[in-house]
């Protein structure tokens, strides 16, 4: 079994990787944040710096890229190829209101015409190989038939399904029916995400899709960042560690970001998941979300490590909350 990391906007950035591949290594494939190119632009240069080599060492990270447009799409690919990537991922999933009324992501799979040109092209004008990730539809799931049968005709490297559709977002269940179809149906190789919170959950996974031998996680790894080490049964996730991790990123933050603000954003945005690690930590977690300086935040961390014990995995990994701005 292979394990990729699922691009969260605004979390998994560089910095993040780097401590959760030097705490919890294991990992076979980070995705990152998408990338976007308006029409005549090219990426944001934020967005090209957390791509940078130099700052992605030791790990294989796949570039994502959220676009309609092929002329963008390729030359994201002439400047990704320029820094020695060799595949990207094409983002096909996000539900953003935002990213949907532009036809990009998920509101790409509306127009199924327009996505058909759109792939003739972009696997004409680039030599990277090309993933996709995807969901299963707009409204409905009996979408997917006329969505795969387009992918199909492209020699994809991956295709990663999310078994929901769009106006879904992140609620309901996955549908594993339509991915069992699809997991027959698709002529590329088959990635499955979605609600894979704990090794429990993914143990039931298993059991209904044996022959699938790539997992992308997101929420889950946010939640317990030592999900993959567990459910290999190589390691179990401990107070002293997380705290470590936590620190260890805070730090990182501190180094490349200007003022408490900044930094505590990113602290109170990864909260928002872990926060229901620990029993009884809501008056904690109200305290972080509170907190205006970095002291008064670490000291609020620290009671909460000391004074509350890590909740059993299945109180843990139930009802995770999810920002849809927040994902891909």
């Amino acid at each position: 079994m292979r394990f990729y990391f699922a691009p969260m906007e605004g979390i998994t950035g560089y910095v993040y990787r780097g401590v959760h591949h030097r705490f919890f290594p294991g990992m076979d494939k980070y995705f990152s944040p998408f990338l976007t190119a308006a029409t005549g632009k090219s990426a944001a240069s934020r967005e090209m710096r957390d791509l940078l080599p130099e700052k992605n060492r030791g790990y294989t990270l796949v570039p994502q890229i959220l676009t309609n447009r092929a002329p963008d799409f390729a030359e994201l690919c002439e400047r990704l190829s320029a820094y020695g990537y060799r595949e990207v991922n094409l983002n096909l999933g996000c539900p953003s209101g935002t990213v949907v009324s532009k036809k990009r992501g998920a509101g790409f799979l509306g127009v199924p015409e327009e996505l058909d040109a759109f792939l003739d092209e972009i696997f004409q004008k680039t030599e990277l190989e090309i993933s996709i990730k995807t969901r299963i539809g707009v409204s409905e799931p009996e979408e997917f038939g006329r969505i795969l049968e387009i992918y199909n005709r492209y020699p994809l490297k991956e295709l990663i399904i999310h078994p929901r559709v769009r106006e879904d977002f992140y609620k309901n269940t996955p549908d594993w029916d339509t991915f069992a179809w699809a997991l027959e149906a698709s002529r590329a190789p088959v990635c499955y995400n979605g609600d894979l919170f704990t090794k429990a959950a993914y143990g039931r996974f298993r059991e209904r899709f044996p022959q699938t031998e790539n997992v992308m996680l997101g929420r889950g790894l946010l939640r317990n960042p030592c999900l993959v080490r567990e459910i290999r049964g190589t390691d179990c996730l401990d107070k002293p560690r997380l705290l470590a991790f936590h620190d260890a990123l805070c730090e990182e933050y501190e180094g490349v970001l200007s003022g408490d603000r900044n930094v505590l954003f990113k602290m109170k945005e990864l909260w928002f998941y872990m926060g229901n690690l620990f029993k009884d930590s809501k008056k904690y977690l109200k305290r972080i979300k509170k907190a205006q300086k970095l002291p008064e935040y670490r000291e609020t961390v620290r009671e909460l490590f000391a004074e509350r014990e890590l909740s059993r995995e299945e109180e843990a990994g139930r009802d995770i909350s999810f920002s849809p701005e927040a994902g891909a």
